[in-house]
């Protein structure tokens, strides 16, 4: 077996929401599996001193657009967030929950459930009845995945996941790592492509 790609995410991230719709196909295309991260960019962030390009005004309106000009590049859907960006911490601890209790698979489809969620319908993913009522709508138990965002077992899971991120070296979101090969953002699928096809440049 060839190893998995490894991608790291936040759900706050409209690159990674891009980037999720297209890494599996990418993976499948060379036998590869992806094995996906939910962390909080705001730990990278404040590890690597630096601050989300919304934050900059001259950045700002530059990125909005980028966003959705990247979306429409991949065919995808895109609604820009009102409220953006946001905490997303309670759906990436379901997404660990779902990872270690259920397995990768039911972790995954949460993922795409709450990225299509947010960004084209504008669900406010730290509002807990909107969190609780999507957790229905993919198919959980919303009860239970309440009690597991709100478990320290899964806030200490996602912690964890953090300080890995960190160590391995992941400053951003979408973030790969491909044969030892780091790679930042969405508009790296060529490059990943690449290295998947060749083994290097």
């Amino acid at each position: 077996m060839k190893p998995p790609i490894d991608f790291w995410f936040d759900f706050s991230s409209p690159y990674s929401y891009i980037a999720n719709e297209w890494v599996d196909a990418l993976a499948a295309r060379h036998g590869r599996t992806v094995r996906r991260h939910a962390i909080l960019l705001g730990v990278t962030f404040a590890a690597a001193e630096l601050k989300s390009p919304v934050s900059h005004p001259i950045k700002r309106e530059y990125s909005l657009r980028d966003f959705a000009r990247s979306a429409r590049f991949e065919g995808l859907p895109y609604e820009q967030p009102a409220a953006f960006p946001i905490p997303t911490q309670n759906a990436a601890r379901v997404f660990w929950w779902l990872h270690d209790s259920r397995g990768p698979a039911e972790a995954a489809q949460w993922a795409r459930s709450a990225f299509r969620a947010c960004f084209t319908r504008g669900v406010v993913l730290n509002d807990a009845a909107a969190l609780k009522a999507l957790a229905a709508e993919s198919g959980l138990d919303a009860d239970a995945a309440e009690a597991a965002w709100n478990n320290p077992v899964w806030k200490d899971r996602l912690k964890l996941a953090n300080e890995q991120a960190i160590a391995a070296g992941v400053f951003g979101a979408p973030f790969f790592l491909v044969d030892g090969e780091p790679f930042w953002g969405n508009d790296r699928k060529p490059q990943i492509e690449r290295v998947l096809v060749s083994g290097g440049f």
